[in-house]
């Protein structure tokens, strides 16, 4: 006999998710996907002006701030057919790259690594022996005996005080905790330095948007202008600020995060046979190095994976009615011409229809419709969007930079290239890629810095941006890799407004609810067959979904002002 386990909310994650499994001899045997949050934002947009709407999808989510407005104004710049200068495109590069960093840096830490990483258990560990594992696996500074031994006092006294404060309600001494006390508090002590840390990174987009999170972008380049000796402008002494932030970054992933992400791994190599989940993988490609519509000059190149066969790369094609449709089987929405249909997003409809029951509620109804995410697929394939994809990609198409990551991780576990279809490997992707990215980021702040030596301070490009040079009507195509994956925005302008505007966020991929077909998107297929030793603490379950790093308000967008949030973790089926 199965139990229907229900985690409604999933926490340490954006937004809303409900989880309900089916467990059965101590495994999961079904799983269901469900987003909470009701999805607006694209009917907010329509009648408004095309160049405003990057400010307002940027307030989609705080979380991978920058993304949506980035690929909102890729989306205007395709419709009107505007070209920005170098100098634009590579700070755009930075700023993703910046990104990057610290959207992986904060999720290992503080989204993820309590799932692997028990912090009670931290308290029995030797610090001198701390200090002799850390400084054996990196040349990070900050791993003396006594640095170790204050960390453990200062959650010794939460402990003792009853009061775990941001380590309070956590699964702390479960079975699936296999981590030695020692890389248990080195993995505690990072935590706390990550979240000095990811301050500092984000000063990028300060600098170059104006602010963070919500930088500021411009249809056609950006709104930073360049003068090296002008106090109000992009001037030597920002630039310069930038570079050693960069810097710092990168010595922080190499230094801190890369070494801690192997230590951990190595204790959890049976999660490089869980989670593996589709098997297909989906990536848009970003980070453009000879202009944005070159499609093949990409540090993050396009294509897709079938079945796990990284023998063949498929390329991908925005614009095509049949590559990328949007279904609403099971799904509160409905579309005009009837729900069994699929629509791609030039021609996508954002119509709410609820027909679930009223919250609070035991179980979804799975049968029917059960969550506001609508179901995406790649000519009809079910698709994993994220860092895993990427990785995948770039190693399949032999990109130099991947493989060499790769396969020194591959190495250094000691595990076939099979262990990158999993949990573990999907978490490893990750860090892989800021790896790259730090190095990228660097690479492009180069180039900027060697363009403006050279005289070119071009950070716009106008002759398009007045409604008087656009057509009447146009459509538009902007795509990027945010963090959690392959991010798309179409964009439908008649009479120099927003006529329609579809978002396709990496998210909606992941989570969706099942397809015409009862065809399971990435979440739930990834979660058969993950093993669960205590059916009241889930852990493994959290594992497996945090590592797709979730973010439900890209998905579904905005609150319903009558919505009640709902924390549980409960049997409620035999």
């Amino acid at each position: 006999m199965s139990k229907r386990i229900v985690v409604d909310p999933i926490t340490r994650i954006e937004g809303h998710l409900r989880i309900e499994v089916d467990i059965e001899n101590g495994k999961i045997k079904d799983a269901y996907s469900s987003g909470t949050m009701v999805r607006l934002i694209e009917e907010i947009l329509k009648g408004r002006d095309p160049r405003d709407a990057w400010a307002f999808v940027g307030r989609v989510c705080g979380v991978c701030t920058s993304v949506h407005s980035l690929t909102s104004v890729r989306a205007v710049e395709d419709a009107l057919d505007i070209v920005v200068p170098p100098n634009a495109e590579l700070v755009r590069n930075i700023m993703h790259c910046a990104q990057y960093m610290h959207d992986h840096v904060v999720h290992f830490y503080h989204l993820h690594a309590m799932d692997w990483v028990d912090v009670v258990n931290a308290l029995k560990a030797d610090p001198k022996k701390t200090s002799e594992l850390a400084q054996s696996i990196s040349h990070w500074p900050k791993s003396s005996p006594g640095y170790f031994s204050d960390i453990q006092k200062r959650i010794g006294n939460f402990v003792a005080s009853g009061q775990l404060g941001i380590f309070a309600n956590g699964y702390w001494g479960h079975p699936a905790y296999k981590l030695p006390a020692e890389v248990n508090l080195i993995g505690l002590a990072h935590y706390l330095e990550a979240l000095e840390w990811q301050k500092e990174i984000v000063k990028v987009h300060a600098i170059f948007g104006g602010k963070n999170p919500h930088p500021n972008f411009l249809v056609g380049g950006m709104a930073c202008a360049i003068g090296i000796d002008d106090v109000s402008g992009l001037n030597a002494e920002r630039l310069a600020m930038v570079g050693q932030l960069l810097i710092e970054g990168k010595k922080f992933i190499e230094q801190v995060y890369i070494p801690d992400l192997m230590a951990i791994a190595s204790f959890y190599k049976d999660w490089g046979a869980i989670g593996g989940g589709l098997g297909n993988y989906l990536v848009y490609g970003d980070l453009p190095t000879n202009g944005y519509r070159d499609r093949t000059a990409l540090k993050f190149p396009q294509g897709a994976i079938l079945n796990k066969d990284i023998s063949k790369v498929y390329d991908v094609d925005l614009r095509q009615d049949e590559e990328v449709q949007e279904f609403i089987t099971h799904s509160w929405y409905e579309y005009a011409g009837g729900e069994a249909i699929g629509l791609h997003p030039w021609k996508g409809e954002s119509k709410i229809n609820y027909t679930g029951p009223k919250p609070p509620f035991d179980q979804l109804n799975v049968e029917d419709k059960y969550s506001y995410l609508k179901t995406p697929r790649w000519k009809g394939h079910a698709m994993e969007v994220g860092p895993l994809s990427r990785v995948l990609v770039g190693y399949a198409r032999g990109v130099e930079e991947y493989k060499a990551v790769v396969d020194k991780a591959l190495k250094d576990l000691n595990v076939p290239v099979t262990a990158l279809f999993s949990t573990l490997g999907r978490t490893a992707a990750r860090g892989l890629e800021s790896v790259l990215s730090a190095q990228w980021g660097m690479e492009f702040y180069d180039q900027l810095i060697t363009n403006i030596r050279n005289g070119d301070t071009r950070m716009a490009e106008m002759s398009r941006f007045e409604p008087a040079t656009w057509p009447q009507k146009a459509v538009g195509v902007g795509c990027s890799e945010a963090p959690r994956g392959a991010l798309a925005h179409w964009i439908n302008i008649e009479d120099q407004k927003i006529a329609n505007y579809q978002l396709v966020v990496p998210t909606t991929w992941n989570a969706s609810p099942r397809d015409s077909k009862g065809e399971m998107s990435a979440y739930e297929s990834s979660l058969i067959d993950t093993p669960v030793a205590n059916e009241s603490q889930p852990l493994e379950l959290l594992r497996t979904i945090h590592s797709f790093d979730p973010c439900m308000a890209c998905a579904v967008h905005l609150y319903d002002e009558n919505g009640k949030t709902i924390g549980r973790v409960s049997v409620v089926g035999d």
